[in-house]
């Protein structure tokens, strides 16, 4: 399992399709510990910054199928005195990473440009979430989701948990990554969050689905889940409209 040095004993489980239990006292009888996560810094939040008039659109809203539901964020690096940024999109129901960029600025380019990213390898969503940033919240951001028909939605202020997947993520992906400063160039560093995230999507099995982000994309397919439901909804809308 060195390859999933992080794993904790449900993910062992998950991996070798055995009880929990059973990896419990194999666990306790050789000493074996998984590696703990550091405490993770939260960015302070804007207090003063207005709402920004666009709902939170996913409370309470399970996606069922791929592409209903993205949802965005970035996050920062320092690498010897060098400040990189890292945007992310991902899929609410496969968990996939299905865009991202870096940058050395946090700018609505940025997002967007991880937007860009995404619908090129994925497609277009329902809805996109993120914070209230004021890279999401540009002009150039909110012109970019309407342009491809995409309603936006917002996290309250100083409420990271709304957000939570995204949140989750970059605290895995950092701790995962480990110590940047044994890279020797920054452009090992990018190579670097490519694999990582590359691992994240297929390889890394994900506690809460019991699968990695591409199984269940795969899964998906293979069920066609998405043709399903739009048949559904235009048998319906047919039905009403004779009626």
């Amino acid at each position: 399992m060195n390859s999933h040095s992080y794993y904790g004993q449900p993910r062992i489980a998950l991996e070798m399709k055995r009880n929990i239990k059973l990896i419990k006292r194999v666990m306790k009888k050789y000493g074996l510990k998984t590696k703990k996560r550091r405490k993770r810094f939260r960015k302070p939040q804007d207090e003063k910054k207005p709402f920004s008039g666009i709902p939170n659109r996913i409370k309470n809203v399970s996606p069922i199928c791929p592409n209903a539901i993205w949802v965005g964020d970035f996050t920062e690096l320092n690498f010897h005195g060098i400040r990189i940024f890292l945007a992310t999109v991902i899929d609410r129901y496969t968990r996939e990473v299905i865009g991202w960029t870096i940058g050395t600025h946090h700018s609505a380019q940025l997002v967007i440009d991880a937007l860009e990213h995404a619908r090129v390898r994925g497609g277009i969503p329902i809805v996109f979430h993120s914070d209230q940033g004021s890279e999401y919240d540009s002009v150039a951001c909110r012109a970019w989701l309407l342009a491809h028909g995409i309603l936006p939605s917002h996290s309250k202020k100083s409420s990271p948990w709304e957000n939570g997947h995204q949140e989750s993520f970059f605290g895995r992906f950092k701790e995962e990554l480990g110590n940047i400063y044994r890279f020797k160039s920054l452009d090992e560093l990018i190579e670097a969050i490519h694999r990582q995230i590359n691992y994240y999507n297929n390889q890394r099995m994900h506690r809460s689905i019991k699968m990695t982000p591409k199984q269940k994309y795969e899964e998906a397919m293979r069920e066609n889940i998405c043709f399903k439901i739009q048949t559904k909804i235009s048998g319906k809308k047919l039905s009403e409209s004779v009626a």
